[in-house]
């Protein structure tokens, strides 16, 4: 425990670091009445600061974007208005989808980033084309991760209007100041303003950003200064009730079945800095359904959360322990259970309270608590779940959390599962983000209790990044007792002691042809030291990463594996295969990545890996065929394909998993999306159809269509359901 104190006080004193001087930008107030039409007709535009001068940041790194761009921002007493106007060199511009919040790549586009707290850790996201497409999301962690620190799934009320002119066009904002969390008599907010060029295929920002960093890393925000302080921020309390139906039947069991229900979500504002959120009955019919993968590993599968419930200031929660191995809280782990022959199914959530944000400039509080209903079929007990955190901002952007999380049985205990009556967890965290952002830090130490006492309960580790224009450190060091448990959280594995390091090299080329190569060199040793040290895993891995100046990347890397087997290990996962014994493994292989350019209609991305794999041999290959018909049409069909030769008496097996993805963006308020997933080690397809019609402002009717066949001896349905979701966005 002593070198994690001298750790610590190492880290603590790294936040004397000096980051840039801030560039400025300017919003003036006006009486006047103004119209979002996406026109600079109103007087007080012409009076405004024009904010230009932004810097290409990809692929070139360079002080001047090669298309101008202006930004001119007004607010009155409720809503604060933003105008771009972006210079092209021809009318056609591309338009990959005109679904919200879509992830296409090559869409034209302002992008505007608020961080008005200023503290350098979480901002609002708010995003259009020259067709009025809109995007919006929360960058959490500082920014220093992409895709980890951007969530899209969150959704409020803003409007946009645009227009477009022969050698350039406008896009108008209308962010109301309710939908924002800011301190009460503020007048200056960081800002950062990103243009995605997609003539030119280059992304250009207006503060600029150190190479090496993320376009979207708060410490190179800019600032914003209003010439009149704004008042307290007043959110509206939104109440959103649904009504849900299906009819389904399960052809394996002869059964049809069908349910109507009804339930809602409100929003409440809780002084100047927090929200309530309240469910009822919560339906999580429409949400994107995972994509499936072919798991060889000996772990779960960490998927990310896609409820919106979930997601705003879902770091204050998520963000405890270590995210690969030891995280405290883990939202799936709420709604989801395992049903009695180990298969995921939906659990019911009867009601849910969760209240986040601001309690003052420095501190943020968090709280959740649900109930879940038991499942007598299944044998799964009734649960309540209860997350409570609290983050005390240090120094400039760093932060001591604590957390407290109970699992606790509400039904009757009779109930024969392996679930204990309760599980708690108590933990502390310290979060270095320094002013610059080249020095990144966790360390956590963290407790469980149970019904049952267990030894060695704890998860205590530290991990640390450096990252420059040229160079990239990590350095982990995890133990994990025996005796730890988070029911709520996601522990790879217990009783481990876990040590990584990783560094990587930069070099910037910026010729006609190649922009980057970097070349990295990984380092990995976990063992047991609760069985006198015992080996468990050693990874040696050295990686050649090769961008180019036409946006396409290639990747080479080589592995050298060993593994110790603590107990029998049935690779293929076939009931009758013979498991590999207990024992120790070497072995040896290579994998090669290619990534297209995803601004083009048509790309490819496709990988490969090959070699010894325990005590026989695999081959593997995944591709991603993208193709769009701008901008109604959007496709993807991705293959995974795994052949294992291991010698008699054990399996070998050739596993595939084909998914394409067909999305038809018809308006703006239109949308049907079709995913398709064979898997040949479930031995099934499964088909997910969803219309979307948004027919008010964040107001949906869903239509949502799911088929499920066995596809082993014979091709016939399983389950087939009709499921219809209609929900009502309220501003009171």
């Amino acid at each position: 425990m002593f070198k994690y104190l001298i750790i610590l006080f190492l880290f603590l004193n790294i936040n004397k670091i000096i980051g840039q001087d801030l560039k400025e930008a300017y919003a003036s107030f006006t009486d006047e009445e103004m119209f979002l039409d996406g026109v600079d007709n109103e007087k007080i535009w012409e009076k405004a600061k024009i904010i230009t001068d932004f810097n290409e940041f990809f692929p070139v790194y360079s002080d001047k974007s090669s298309q101008k761009t202006e930004i001119k921002m007004v607010y009155d007493k409720n809503y604060i208005y933003i105008l771009a106007k972006c210079f092209v060199k021809e009318q056609k511009i591309n338009v990959p989808s005109l679904e919200r919040d879509n992830q296409q790549r090559g869409n034209e586009g302002i992008a505007v980033i608020f961080d008005t707290y200023k503290d350098g850790n979480n901002s609002f996201w708010f995003e259009s084309d020259h067709t009025g497409v809109k995007k919006d999301g929360l960058v959490s962690n500082g920014g220093q991760d992409f895709p980890t620190d951007l969530d899209f799934t969150w959704d409020i009320f803003w409007e946009v209007q645009t227009s477009i002119n022969k050698n350039f066009y406008l896009i108008e904002f209308k962010i109301p100041f309710n939908s924002l969390k800011f301190p009460e008599n503020i007048e200056q907010w960081n800002v950062q303003f990103i243009r995605v060029d997609s003539q030119e295929k280059t992304f250009n920002t207006w503060s600029q950003v150190s190479k090496g960093f993320t376009p979207f890393d708060l410490a190179f925000f800019g600032s914003l200064k209003f010439n009149k302080r704004l008042e307290k921020s007043k959110s509206p309390l939104v109440l959103i009730p649904y009504t849900n139906g299906q009819i389904s039947r399960d052809y394996e069991n002869k059964i049809n079945s069908s349910d109507f229900s009804f339930g809602g979500d409100a929003k409440i504002s809780v002084g100047n800095g927090m929200n309530l959120d309240l469910t009822l009955n919560p339906d999580f019919s429409q949400v994107e359904i995972d994509d499936q993968i072919i798991n060889l590993t000996r772990f779960e599968v960490n998927l990310p959360e896609k409820r919106q419930f979930f997601i705003q200031n879902s770091d204050l929660f998520a963000n405890f322990g270590d995210s690969r191995d030891s995280r405290a809280f883990f939202s799936r782990r709420i709604g989801v259970a395992k049903d009695k022959d180990g298969n995921t199914i939906e659990n019911r959530i009867i009601a849910g309270a969760r209240i986040s944000g601001k309690i003052s400039n420095n501190l943020r509080l968090g709280f959740l608590n649900m109930q879940t209903d038991q499942d007598l079929k299944n044998a799964i007990s009734a649960n309540n779940n209860l997350v409570f955190t609290l983050q005390q901002k240090v120094f400039s952007r760093s932060n001591i959390g604590l957390i407290f999380i109970n699992r606790e049985k509400t039904s009757n205990s009779y109930l024969l599962n392996n679930q204990e009556k309760f599980n708690r967890v108590l933990g502390l965290d310290y979060n270095l983000l320094s002013k610059n952002s080249k020095w990144t830090a966790n360390i956590h130490a963290h407790n469980s209790f149970s019904e049952i006492k267990k030894n060695s309960p704890y998860s205590i580790g530290s991990l640390f990044l450096y990252n420059t224009r040229n160079d990239n450190l990590r350095f982990k060091i995890l133990k994990i007792g025996e005796g730890y448990e988070s029911d709520l959280g996601f522990i790879m594995r217990n009783g481990i002691y876990k040590n990584i390091l990783r560094y990587e090299r930069r070099f910037w080329i910026e010729n006609e042809k190649l922009r980057l190569v970097s070349l990295s060199q990984l380092i990995r040793y976990i063992d047991r030291p609760h069985l006198n040290t015992l080996i468990t895993d050693k990874n040696f891995s050295t990686r050649v990463e090769i961008s180019f100046m036409n946006r396409t990347s290639f990747e080479i890397e080589f592995w050298s594996s060993f593994t110790y087997l603590e107990n029998e290990f049935n690779v293929t996962r076939n009931e009758n295969a013979l498991p590999l014994p207990i024992g120790k493994y070497n072995y040896n292989f290579f994998e090669l990545n290619y990534n297209g350019d995803n601004t083009e209609n048509f790309n490819i991305n496709a990988g490969i890996s090959a070699g010894k794999f325990y005590n026989g041999n695999k081959f593997s290959f995944q591709t991603k065929l993208n193709y769009r018909i701008e901008p109604i049409f959007q496709s993807s069909f991705n293959i995974s394909y795994d052949k294992i030769d291991l010698p008699l008496p054990y399996d070998s097996a050739e596993l595939w998993l084909i998914g394409p993805k067909i999305n038809f963006t018809f308006t703006k308020e239109l949308f049907w999306s079709n995913y398709i997933q064979y898997s040949s080690l479930n031995e099934s397809v499964g088909i997910n159809s969803r219309l979307q019609w948004r027919f008010a402002p964040l107001s949906d009717f869903y239509l949502v269509y799911n088929d499920n066949y066995f596809a082993s001896n014979v091709f016939a349905p399983k389950v087939r359901s009709l499921t219809f979701k209609l929900s009502y966005w309220l501003n009171l």
